[in-house]
């Protein structure tokens, strides 16, 4: 279905570019809204170490519609070899939220 809500994450080590990737993606109508949660501290595999890292998550509220236009963005802007990119399936909410989702990311 056209226009289905979903929540798409990432995470970025420094504060001033999640807050740089949220904006953009917002100004660009690639997402209608964004979160940006405080510091988390990661733990992955990476070149054969275990890691840790303290990180910024970024939360687009988009459609489905603009999801590959926004995870295209995204993929020129972000500094890591292999950024973090999920999406999540919106599966309810308030329908005033989620219209407005929609109306945002609708370039008019």
């Amino acid at each position: 279905m056209a226009n289905e809500i979903v929540i798409a994450q990432t995470t970025i080590d420094d504060e001033d570019q999640a807050k740089a990737l949220a904006r953009g993606a917002v100004e660009s109508k690639l997402a209608a809204g964004v979160h940006i949660d405080a510091p988390i501290t990661a733990v992955y595999w990476w070149k054969n170490e275990v890691e840790t890292a303290q990180e910024w998550r970024i939360s687009y509220m988009t459609t489905t519609d603009r999801l590959p236009q926004l995870e295209a963005w995204l993929s020129q802007r972000h500094p890591y070899d292999v950024p973090q990119w999920i999406t999540l399936p919106v599966t309810g909410g308030s329908e005033a939220y989620l219209s407005w989702v929609v109306e945002e990311t609708t370039r008019g």
